[in-house]
């Protein structure tokens, strides 16, 4: 008899769309959790994005793509356009029950549409982040709102932003807390690769900062802080991976470059970022991802925003919204750097955004919904 989540006996096939470094990290533990679980064939799709960053990214986390688009062209229109159009042809190939897309870049939106426009349901990971401002970040905030008009499964990682998505008029049975997947992410490649603390005392304090709205003299001003705590504390080790865009990189290494106990470096893979982030005292960054990674390890975060799509951290202690002004930066580090309480409290706040079982709870749940819609269908 065949299996009630099958089509004719054999396991669901689901499309899994990834381009990007952040992407992959967070739809890995949802590949292996599917693959494992009995009822579902997932298939991943590479389009082509961030190259050789994204091949190590997959080779971390043991996947090789069932499918990898080529990428046609550096510009980004270009990259839309190529990817669109062989997106179209692989949804052709098969009668894929699911689409599903991650967060909120041009893959994901691109992807969304073609499983929308062939009328394949799409599932949102991490769907129903909010600043409402469509400038911060650009083009994220963007992307997320449009995937969200479009998608059938939204896994919103809080009750925030599942409250977000009803109220933007998303049917409630449509939408589902189920915790952020890069908390399975973490929990995953530490017990893969074995990763522990290794120093003893304070550790560094990890920097990173490359966000397009922070460009210019907000990086400067940024900078300058950090060159002002470096001064201060000459025993203190700062870790400042940089980006390699020059808009990025040249201002950092001509403030920086010179300074004994700032070590720039090129960006850190993810197995270095998370190894970085255990030994690490404090975290100063505009990055959304390590928002949700540093609580994992009790590393306090100072984020180097004016908003931010992630308020939960913010909401349970473990991070502060420290803008990008020279004295709030250093004044905040200076803060906790003295007072050994607020610090603590800060480090003991717990993660917000998961437990690392979200992989488990988005598995169930497709399970169950496509389950459903099968035996509609084969009522009508």
């Amino acid at each position: 008899m065949a299996s009630p989540f099958c089509k004719g006996g054999c396991m669901q096939d689901i499309l899994i769309i990834s381009g990007t470094r952040p992407e992959i990290i967070k739809l890995a533990p949802l590949y292996h959790c599917l693959l494992a679980s009995g009822w579902a064939q997932p298939h991943w799709l590479h389009t082509g994005q961030h190259g050789e960053m994204a091949r190590q990214m997959l080779a971390c986390f043991d996947i090789v793509p069932d499918v990898s688009l080529e990428r046609g062209g550096d510009a980004l229109c270009e990259f839309s356009t190529c990817c669109r159009s062989l997106l179209d042809q692989v949804m052709l190939r098969t009668s894929w029950s699911l689409a599903v897309v991650q967060g909120d870049t041009e893959s994901t939106f691109i992807g969304a549409l073609c499983g929308f426009y062939h009328r394949v349901p799409v599932a949102h990971i991490e769907a129903g982040l909010r600043t409402y401002d469509l400038e911060r970040p650009f083009p994220e905030e963007g992307v997320r709102q449009m995937v969200s008009r479009i998608a059938r499964f939204h896994f919103a990682p809080t009750e925030r932003a599942a409250m977000a998505l009803r109220k933007e008029a998303i049917a409630p049975e449509h939408i589902s807390v189920t915790g952020n997947t890069v908390i399975d992410a973490q929990h995953w490649v530490v017990r893969r690769h074995h990763i522990k603390r290794r120093v003893e005392g304070r550790g560094h304090l990890l920097v990173t900062a490359h966000r397009r709205e922070n460009w210019g003299s907000d990086l400067r001003e940024i900078c300058y802080a950090i060159a002002d705590v470096a001064h201060r504390h000459p025993d203190l080790q700062v870790m400042f991976p940089v980006h390699l865009n020059p808009v990025v990189s040249q201002p950092v290494h001509a403030i920086l470059g010179e300074l004994a106990n700032v070590h720039l470096s090129p960006p850190l893979d993810y197995l270095d970022m998370q190894q970085a982030l255990i030994d690490a005292w404090l975290v100063l960054t505009d990055s959304g991802g390590l928002q949700e990674e540093a609580p994992t390890f009790g590393v306090p975060l100072l984020v180097l925003r004016t908003e931010t799509e992630r308020p939960e951290a913010i909401e349970a202690g473990c991070a502060r919204l420290v803008g990008t002004r020279r004295a709030s930066i250093v004044n905040q580090i200076e803060a906790l750097w003295s007072d050994a309480d607020a610090y603590q409290s800060m480090a003991r706040a717990g993660n917000p955004f998961g437990d690392g079982k979200a992989c488990v709870r988005v598995s169930n749940l497709l399970k169950d919904a496509l389950a459903g819609e099968e035996r509609q269908r084969e009522a009508s």
